[in-house]
């Protein structure tokens, strides 16, 4: 039986995964804003649940949850860190409110959350962080510009923490989902669109999700399994592409890059002190 404690429970991913956990005999922490979804779970698995309500992007109320959760149960094998919302329309377009939401949900508060759970992870010899990413950690699509900020933001941020903790027994996977089916599009933040952008890739993309065109081919329980199988493997991954969707995109991008790069060799070492 392993303990996890999981951001973003009360929807989506996260609580799916809570409840295949729970369902194979795990302990959950489910910390959420919102406690409604969890009444049944609670009264079939008692003291197996634990709910943590507190706003995520309240870092006073994230340590003390925090610290409370490692108390009751003693040990936490597996941090999910799942919250996070997503904002829509091009850089142009978004209010500075907008900005701020999505900067403080996606990236400082988990940022906030790895920082608050290192110590007992470290006190207890070790454990693995989960974060769940997107493809848009590594692929970039008009009219997403910040949520992307946010993604390859955490992304990098974990890179560098990985290094850090690894001496610990502590490690890290991040996990980036394509397009999947858990009302994400229907929970987006839309910008005030500005005319301008019409005839633009964002007001293509724009009016693709409106009449409902754009492929969405990931399965949500199914992402879920593959998350949950690769943090009980013997060696976990550092990055798990979800979906055909999220591998062909990433894989294109990458080669891209790849493509870009090595012809700039010579230009690269000729920069170099002589």
């Amino acid at each position: 039986m392993k303990t996890w404690l999981i951001t973003g429970a009360s929807s989506g991913l996260g609580l799916e995964m809570t409840r295949v956990l729970l369902a194979r005999g795990d302990r959950v922490v489910a910390c959420a804003r919102r406690v409604v979804p969890f009444a049944g779970l609670e009264q079939q698995h008692g003291q197996r649940l634990r709910v943590a309500q507190f706003d995520l992007t309240d870092t006073t109320a994230l340590r003390r949850e925090i610290d409370a959760a490692f108390a009751a149960f003693g040990h936490v094998e597996v941090v999910v860190s799942n919250a996070g919302y997503g904002l829509f329309g091009a850089a142009e377009e978004v209010s500075d409110e907008q900005i701020e939401r999505q900067l403080s949900t996606n990236l400082t508060a988990s940022i906030q959350l790895v920082r608050a759970v290192l110590p007992h992870l470290r006190a207890q010899g070790g454990g693995r962080l989960l974060q769940v990413s997107s493809e848009g950690g590594q692929v970039a699509y008009p009219n997403f510009s910040l949520y992307h900020a946010s993604k390859w933001g955490i992304e990098g941020f974990l890179e560098s923490v990985a290094q850090e903790v690894a001496p610990f027994g502590i490690e890290v996977l991040i996990a980036e989902p394509g397009p999947t089916q858990t009302g994400f599009g229907a929970g987006l933040d839309h910008a005030s669109p500005m005319e301008v952008y019409e005839a633009t890739p964002a007001g293509e993309l724009r009016r693709a999700i409106a009449d409902g065109s754009l492929a969405i081919k990931g399965d949500a329980a199914r992402s879920v399994a593959a998350m949950i199988d690769a943090v009980d493997a013997a060696r976990m991954p550092r990055r798990l592409a979800l979906g055909s969707t999220a591998f062909d995109n990433i894989q294109r991008v990458l080669q891209a890059r790849l493509g870009e790069l090595l012809p700039q060799r010579q230009v690269a070492y000729g920069a170099d002190q002589g």
